[in-house]
């Protein structure tokens, strides 16, 4: 029969003592989570080990002896060890010892109560106990009372350390009968800084909380339902951005303990996310109010919006000509042409009303990048959208336009077969016309097929400057997704600290020798990176194009509207 004795590295040079830890009768396995030195009463130590056993709920025992001799072992010594198998009673007593230099260790068990005692094939397993500690591969602990027991697993030994928090919070400096050797028996691993930050954290989630609920409210009042409002935040970039950061703050600030390492890591990843946004929005303001470049970017922005109207005005007199040498219908070129024309007519003198204000605009825009640069990303989206508000309407009248003359064909084009589009059964059925109805539908059809040239060349026009501002638009958005929702805190995790983000263990062989036990190491199997933002990846808005491109194509080819992006909600980790 094998047995298996999961020893903690950090104990490999512990004075003599005993062995406290686990047994595992179901795995034939022991875990050893300490050593306590020499000299000790047994009794303080059985009151001990029942303390801990009353508030850890895992059942510590002595389990054997552990030596460590630099010189040549003395028999009063091996005498003593082997007695203290009697006054603790544990069947199989283990006795570990460690001999001067040597690489090899020698690894027992005496069974004294046994009839029949058989030689054990001893597997001797050496563990971090503070990576097994923190690498969280353990089930929860709120739940491990309740859980199915498994003797198969490998997880029963992850449980018993990470239950055992108690026992290691007693370090060498501490006055008492004790003495113990663990990860923390030189000082337990704390920092001041975070532990009044933990302590000061309380209140001010607390604030924090009754003010985002005041704020919510606010939110969700009827006065934001109405049509203005409710179309402003639902169409402005900037509104759902800040809904999204609110929703953040919402869950950050909560006091509730968080359920799993999934639901901590990704408090954790919005909290790093916050920090570096709003830490790169004041690099932003830092750099816009110096040197008067508000006022720079405000006296550039009109000639740029004045050179882009004539540029249109170029393309739609070149449009009302021969385009590319096609013959286009003049009556109804010289008429679309003129109406655009007369739009951009408006957006300039639009533009030059808003001229003496827009340097005190962007100056007050500019102080919105406090709340994060994802913010200040969302508004210049909204004004680029604001800015070519006129390249947006083109685009409606002619998908329109387009759109009523592509679906006038297909409807006229089932009149001229003898069909029709039947409503209530949703199909294309049989149907009889008079000579009348066939003569009109075909002088329509007729007129419509020849106009859809020139409809469709200024519907493809504006349709290419309408997808080139929302490819500006999208790509902004990536960048704001980016910053939303990338794992910062698990990246920075995985690359100082891998053993936090588990993804299992393996085992690799240290020695192995006749007559010797079999030495392994279990090191921590860190998560991929692809597997880190995979795992931890936060809640983020869906960028253009939502579509595939057979449905974009589809769109496209029919004249319906196209959008940049869409809120998809959040994703369940």
């Amino acid at each position: 029969m094998v047995l298996k004795v999961f020893f903690p590295s950090c104990c490999s040079s512990a004075d003599s003592g005993i062995l406290i830890g686990r047994w595992i009768s179901e795995q034939n396995s022991a875990v050893i989570l300490a050593v306590v030195h020499f000299p000790f009463i047994p009794v303080q130590v059985k009151q001990y080990l029942g303390e801990v056993q009353r508030v850890t709920k895992v059942s510590v025992s002595v389990l054997g002896s552990w030596s460590n001799s630099k010189q040549e072992k003395e028999d009063s010594l091996s005498e003593f060890l082997e007695d203290l198998g009697t006054i603790f009673c544990h069947e199989p007593w283990i006795q570990i010892s460690k001999e001067g230099d040597s690489k090899f260790w020698s690894c027992s068990t005496l069974q004294k109560n046994s009839k029949n005692p058989q030689e054990e094939e001893i597997i001797l397993v050496y563990y971090d106990q503070r990576k097994v500690m923190l690498s969280h591969l353990h089930p929860p602990l709120d739940t491990a009372g309740q859980r199915a027991e498994d003797a198969s697993k490998l997880s029963a030994i992850f449980d018993t350390v990470a239950r055992s928090r108690v026992l290691f919070m007693t370090d060498r400096y501490d006055e008492g009968p004790i003495k113990l050797t663990h990860w923390q028996s030189d000082g337990v691993e704390a920092s001041i800084i975070v532990e009044l930050m933990k302590e000061a954290s309380v209140p001010a989630c607390m604030l924090l909380t009754l003010l985002l609920s005041l704020l919510s409210g606010i939110c969700r009042s009827r006065v934001l339902k109405f049509w203005p409002l409710s179309f402003l935040w639902s169409k402005l970039s900037t509104c759902e951005q800040l809904g999204h950061r609110l929703q953040h703050l919402q869950v950050i600030s909560s006091t509730k303990k968080a359920q799993s390492q999934n639901h901590l890591m990704r408090k954790a990843n919005i909290f790093v996310s916050l920090l570096i946004d709003v830490a790169l929005g004041i690099l932003l303001i830092s750099w816009l109010y110096r040197k008067n470049r508000i006022g720079h970017l405000a006296d550039t922005l009109i000639p740029v919006a004045d050179h882009v109207a004539e540029e249109l005005q170029d393309l739609l007199q070149w449009l009302m000509g021969a385009p590319a040498g096609l013959k286009m219908n003049r009556a109804l070129d010289q008429v679309l042409g003129r109406f655009f024309l007369y739009h951009i007519h408006l957006w300039i003198s639009y533009i030059h009303l808003l001229s003496p204000f827009i340097e005190m605009i962007l100056w007050y825009v500019g102080l919105s990048a406090c709340l994060g640069l994802t913010v200040a990303l969302c508004i210049l989206s909204d004004i680029i959208a604001l800015l070519t508000f006129h390249i947006y309407c083109f685009y409606v009248y002619g998908a329109r336009l387009y759109c009523l003359k592509i679906y006038g064909l297909s409807s006229l084009w089932r009149l001229f077969r003898g069909k029709k589009w039947n409503v209530l059964r949703q199909r294309v059925d049989s149907c009889s016309y008079d000579l009348d109805q066939l003569f009109i539908g075909t002088l329509l059809f007729t007129i419509l097929l020849f106009l859809l040239p020139t409809t469709a060349l200024y519907y493809l026009v504006f349709t290419l400057l309408r997808l080139l501002v929302v490819i500006v638009q999208g790509l902004i958005r990536l960048l704001v997704d980016l910053i939303d929702s990338l794992p910062l805190y698990s990246l920075i995790l995985r690359l100082c600290r891998s053993y936090r983000l588990a993804a299992g263990v393996k085992f690799r062989v240290l020695e192995q020798q006749d007559g010797k036990p079999l030495r392994l190491l279990m090191q921590i199997n860190p998560l991929s990176y692809g597997g880190v933002v995979q795992t931890y990846r936060l809640p983020t808005y869906s960028c253009y194009p939502r579509d595939s491109w057979a449905s974009l194509c589809k769109k496209l080819f029919l004249g319906e509207l196209i959008y940049p992006w869409k809120h998809k909600g959040e994703k369940q980790n």
